[in-house]
This record gives C-alpha cells, structure tokens and sequence, in this order.
C-alpha cells in the first residue's frame, strides 16, 4: 500500500478531535487490522498537522459563520446512492441564484475558508496528478464543483454514514445511527444538527448568502429532522432503475472500502448490506414523505432527466415555486454540453443479481412502475 493512497481517506484533512473519538467508538475499538496501522497513523498526522488552521479559521470566521442565516426554504437533494443524485446536483448549481457544499469544503470544512487561496490551489495540482475523473463514475472532479455534503458531516465528527467505510465490519451500526437516526441518544443528535447546520452556515456565507442546494443520500432518512431545521424545506426525490442501482452502489463499495478501510472487509458481504440499505432508506423516505408540506416535494425519474434534461428541470422549478429557470437555462445548456461524452460504466448482470433484486426491492418496483426482470444474462450501464 502506498502512501499517496491514503490521502484519498476521506477524513485525511479532517478534524483531529473527531478522527480521535471516532477511533475511540465502542465498534472502532474492537478492531483495526494491522495492516492498516499506517493509514491510521498517516490520517492521524494530517488531521493533527492541519489543526492550527482550523483554529486559525475559528478565530477569524466563528463569529461571522455563527451570524450566518441559513435561507428558511433550503433545496435538499435526495434518493439512493447512484440514483442520479449527483447529475442533477451539478446541473443545478449552475444557477447562479444557488449556494452550495464545494468538494473543497467537503474535504476540507474546517479551514475551507483560510485555505481557499493557497491550499485549495496545491490540493487541485496533487489531484490533477491522479485524477481527472472520479472513481466511481468518471464524473469530471474539481474542488469548486458541487459535492455531497455528508462527506462534510464526516471531517467534523464521528456522526457520518461516511465512517461504515472506514469500519465496514460494522456499517450496520453506523447506518442505523447516523443514516436512520436510531439508537442515539438525545446529546448526540444534538451534537449532530450542530454540526450540520455550522456546515450550512460555512456553506451559505462562502456563497454570499444564496439560498443552498444540497445533495445527501442519507437525507431520504432523516426528513423529519431536517423538517424540524427547516419547515419550509424543499426536496426533490430522484429515482432509478433498480437493477442499475445494485450494480453501480456494489461497484461504489468496493472502490471506496479500500481507499478507506482500517478492517478487512468481506465481499460477499457487501451485496447483503446495499439489499438491506436500499429497502431500509427507502421504508423510510415512503413513511416520511408525507409529512413534506404541498408543494415542497417532487419526484425524478432518473431515466426522464437522462433523456430530457431541460425539460425536467424546468417541471421541478416550476412544481416547487423556484425563480430563475428561464435566467439559468443558458447555464444549463452549456453543462449539459460539457458533459455529452460521458461515458457509464458497464455491468453484467447475470441470474443471481436480478433474482436478488426482484425479492428484496419488489417495493420500488410497485412504487415507480419499474420494470421486472426475467432471469437471463443482460449488460446494463452505471
């Protein structure tokens, strides 16, 4: 194992009090391999080597981060994992009239501020070293563009989703806890919604005080709680084919855990975790949807948004009272331009897969009229 691979752990420039409780939880204390000692130690001294920044940042922005209103009506971007979530995230944040969580704040929450100047443009050189593209989707990677904001979450505390890579020995706990929100106790949600909204805060005053857009899977879960932040809440809920789904979260876990990874992780395991994830996010997000108020929810069909891009985005500006689409539709147009030789990744699917997730996902078949498989050999794209 190298040592430029373990920059690529996603809390590598995170907080070091977090990175040390989060070694410290009752699941991380049974167990850290051996081999991966140096990438403890590694992450250790990164996030140890960049707190004087993050106490630099405090100093100087706490005040005005504290100050920071949030917008009330907020634009929460929700749906699985690779169910297009990022897509139509990039796609709106080209408008103007929209703030966002950057990747370079992702990476970096707690000095994204003081290290806009001179550490975001060393990070974006060592990058462009490496890639061009993210692993997972061959997605253009840059630290300006827009990212999921639960990364955010895991550089500042050990209350992320983000952490089951880390541990995947026990990713069960961690999406119960801080996917589901079960089994906390009252202090660390607490602590959690601090969190959160300081990251919205940072988010909102680097954008001059847009209103945010923001794209977090883990979402589809925790409605009432972001319901309870922010009433007025607007949600778009985008869906996918199944079988596609399956395909391209398998090829997401088993490119991530080992970028991230302090425990051996099983792969026979990992197809398990993403049938039980997926039906328990989406009990979830069917059970709570309801409580949205008129107006503030619109559904995507990932397939509709693929074949006319324009089209739907204009049906949920228009469904959840959104200014801007005619100002922002140059912008628009030109993403989708840059964007036209994306190439999806392939799969083969064979019998076992689409007998999988005909049981266990009959749920999202009924609900958005997907169609069911029949057992044969088929190759579908990410």
């Amino acid at each position: 194992m190298k040592w430029s691979s373990y920059a690529e752990h996603p809390v590598a420039l995170g907080s070091f009090r977090s990175w040390m409780r989060l070694l410290w939880c009752r699941e991380c204390r049974q167990g850290i391999d051996k081999a991966y000692i140096p990438r403890v130690l590694f992450v250790s001294l990164t996030t140890l080597l960049t707190s004087p920044l993050r106490l630099w940042e405090w100093f100087q922005y706490g005040r005005a981060i504290k100050r920071t209103l949030v917008h009330p009506s907020p634009v929460f971007i929700i749906g699985h994992w690779r169910s297009g979530t990022t897509h139509l995230h990039n796609l709106m944040c080209q408008d103007k009239n929209f703030g966002y969580v950057s990747t370079f704040q992702a990476m970096a929450s707690g000095f994204c501020i003081v290290g806009d100047k001179r550490i975001k443009p060393a990070l974006a050189k060592l990058a462009d070293r490496r890639y061009t593209t993210r692993l997972i989707d061959n997605i253009p990677l840059a630290l300006d563009a827009p990212q999921e904001d639960e990364f955010a979450l895991a550089t500042l505390s050990p209350y992320s989703f983000v952490h089951a890579f880390t541990f995947p020995k026990h990713a069960a706990s961690f999406f119960t806890r801080y996917v589901l929100l079960e089994g906390i106790s009252e202090a660390v949600r607490a602590r959690w919604i601090r969190t959160y909204l300081a990251i919205l805060r940072k988010a909102t005053l680097r954008n001059g005080g847009c209103r945010l857009v923001t794209k977090n899977c883990g979402h589809s879960a925790r409605i009432r709680t972001l319901l309870d932040l922010f009433p007025d809440a607007k949600f778009i809920f985008i869906h996918r084919n199944p079988y596609e789904v399956f395909l391209s979260t398998i090829h997401m876990h088993k490119t991530v855990i080992p970028r991230s990874q302090l425990q051996d992780a099983d792969p026979d395991q990992i197809e398990g975790r993403v049938l039980k994830f997926y039906t328990q996010l989406m009990q979830r997000y069917l059970s709570d949807r309801s409580r949205i108020p008129e107006g503030n929810l619109v559904e995507v069909r990932f397939e509709d948004l693929e074949a006319s891009p324009l089209d739907q985005l204009r049906h949920v500006y228009e469904l959840l009272g959104l200014p801007g689409y005619d100002v922002a539709s140059p912008k628009f147009r030109l993403y989708l331009d840059s964007v036209s030789d994306y190439k999806k990744n392939a799969y083969e699917m064979n019998d076992d897969i689409v007998a999988k997730v005909n049981e266990h996902w009959q749920g999202a078949f009924d609900e958005w009229g997907y169609e069911r498989l029949e057992v044969s050999p088929r190759v579908l794209g990410n």
